[in-house]
């Protein structure tokens, strides 16, 4: 997931969150049932007769929408399960548990992780419901349509209802006609769009009611709801404040100005122990910078071992980012506290902290701001290019040189040489990726890992299939009870991957096999920077 608060939001001093990594793989299973053809969607159509809220049939809203209140938690799962209901649902899989911005649907059409909720096609009033579980003040709603390869189903507008039992409700009203607004939704099934109330409404309930929807498809939605918390002197069960670190750390996000200064902070506090240096720069121009820290920064000493983290590969995934900076002030202040564990690591490990690798695609989607920025904006960098599918693919050539039996006299089965597809002038090599393959040419790394968002897992190498345009399948390298134990070691110490009661994220849960996956038996990934991990919202 996604975060981006902007200057004066209430966010920028909470906890940090992330959004999803979505991926199209290819359906392997025959269809027998009709299903959608993926064409050009179709015209609008009412589902019922439309309800006026002015002459011109459009809502008073502000010209310019910026959300005033931070999203209640449907999309963080702050708001649980149970808190969510609906009038009707098409199937377990898209229940009103599903009904959550950005999540995805599973590999299988209509499986039990679906990606929307769906009214019943009959249900002639349909609504999702959430409860705040205490009075709020609402201000916005910010909707998707449903995550499908197979269909289109997206609201085109709805209206909104308030209530403090759930029995007795009030609509959102118009200003200049006091009638029930009615707004419009969605367009295509991935952009968020957000709607401000007229009017914010203090109230526990809140309750979603498509009016419209597009033609052929389904009443679906994916939502996330802004609310700002309220006090209830009522209530004799006040909500326990929500725990906070009490580290003196710089929790909020950065933009690539506000990265820039904080590692300059860091290496001022820790001169001795820290060096910052730039690998290269993006094609926007911005330098991509890297925190060195080691007890003597800027030289490779002899079996000291060099060990770098990357973050940011996809810009709009914001929470490794944010780690890396946390934990480049963390190892800072505790050598100057003479931790005994932090002394040590830095005296025995050159550690590379590379916290933006996508600079100008945080940026772009750092501009837009919050659960605003589809999935898409800012992922790849300003060139268009996925940076996790840039890199040389060296996996076919290694593994053809085993079949034909040339390894390793004839190829070698280490340091393999780059393509010479790949180092051609008008070879489609992101400029952020041959910075890195250079940086890693010049420093003999030994351990690396690579941090992105959206699942909760570890996945470990190899990231490529070896059977030619297979989906998934296991294929584990000859380090492979290395990899497993690494990657064991840190989903094992990870509170967030050891929580029991603890949901999947999307559409796959990954605690039945103990939060590590080999990237191949997970999904394809041709030209990937293996090894990475996939970070959760916290």
């Amino acid at each position: 997931m996604r975060v981006f608060p902007q200057p004066g939001d209430p966010r920028l001093r909470g906890a940090s969150r992330q959004h999803v990594r979505i991926r199209v793989i290819k359906k392997k299973k025959v269809i027998v049932k009709k299903r959608k053809k993926l064409s050009s969607p179709s015209p609008l159509v009412t589902a019922r007769p439309p309800v006026t809220t002015s002459p011109a049939g459009t809502i008073d809203l502000p010209e310019v929408q910026e959300p005033g209140c931070p999203p209640l938690g449907l999309e963080s799962l702050r708001v649980s399960d149970n808190q969510l209901e609906a009038s009707s649902s098409q199937s377990v899989g898209l229940g009103p548990h599903r009904g959550r911005l950005n999540i995805q649907s599973g590999l299988e059409d209509g499986d039990l992780y679906d990606g929307a909720w769906c009214a019943e096609e009959q249900d002639a009033e349909p609504w999702l419901q959430v409860d705040a579980r205490h009075p709020v003040r609402f201000s916005g709603i910010i909707t998707q349509g449903r995550n499908s390869i197979w269909r289109y189903d997206w609201v085109t507008s709805y209206k909104v209802q308030f209530s403090n039992d759930s029995r007795t409700w009030w609509g959102s009203r118009n200003r200049s006609t006091g009638m029930d607004a009615v707004f419009p939704a969605n367009a295509d099934p991935e952009s968020p769009v957000l709607n401000l109330l007229p009017e914010p409404q203090v109230a526990r309930f809140l309750r979603l009611l498509p009016q419209t929807w597009l033609q052929g498809g389904a009443s679906c939605l994916r939502a996330e709801i802004l609310a700002c918390p309220v006090s209830d002197p009522s209530d004799p069960f006040p909500e326990t404040p929500a725990l906070a670190s009490s580290d003196p750390l710089d929790f909020r996000h950065h933009n690539y100005k506000a990265m820039r200064k904080l590692m300059k902070q860091v290496n001022e506090q820790c001169p001795n122990i820290t060096r910052v240096y730039s690998i290269g720069k993006s094609y926007q121009g911005l330098k991509l910078y890297v925190m060195e820290m080691s007890d003597h920064p800027g030289e490779h000493e002899l079996g000291e071992p060099e060990v770098r983290y990357v973050a940011g590969m996809h810009g709009n995934e914001a929470l490794g980012r944010e780690l890396l900076l946390l934990l480049m002030q963390f190892l800072c202040r505790e050598f100057l506290r003479g931790n005994p564990r932090v002394t040590r690591l830095l005296k025995e490990t050159r550690i590379h902290l590379l916290p933006s690798m996508n600079p100008d695609g945080y940026e772009t989607a750092f501009r837009r701001g919050s659960e605003l920025v589809g999935w898409a904006e800012g992922r790849w960098n300003q060139q268009g290019i996925d940076l996790n599918h840039n890199f040389a693919d060296l996996n076919t050539p290694l593994w053809e040189a085993e079949d034909d039996g040339l390894m390793p006299d004839t190829v070698p089965n280490h340091h393999l040489p780059l393509p010479t597809y790949y180092t051609l002038p008008n070879a489609t090599v992101a400029p952020e990726t041959r910075a890195v393959i250079e940086w890693m040419v010049r420093i003999p790394f030994v351990l690396s890992a690579n941090l992105h968002g959206g699942e909760l897992v570890v996945s470990y190498p190899f990231d490529m299939t070896r059977t030619p345009w297979a989906a998934r399948e296991l294929t584990p390298t000859p380090d492979d009870p290395v990899f497993r134990w690494l990657s064991t070691v840190y989903a094992g110490t990870n509170w967030a991957m050891q929580e029991p009661d603890r949901r999947p994220c999307h559409n796959q849960d990954f605690s039945l096999h103990g939060n590590i996956i080999n990237g191949a038996d997970w999904h394809t990934v041709p030209g990937s920077m293996c090894p990475r991990v996939a970070l959760p919202v916290p």
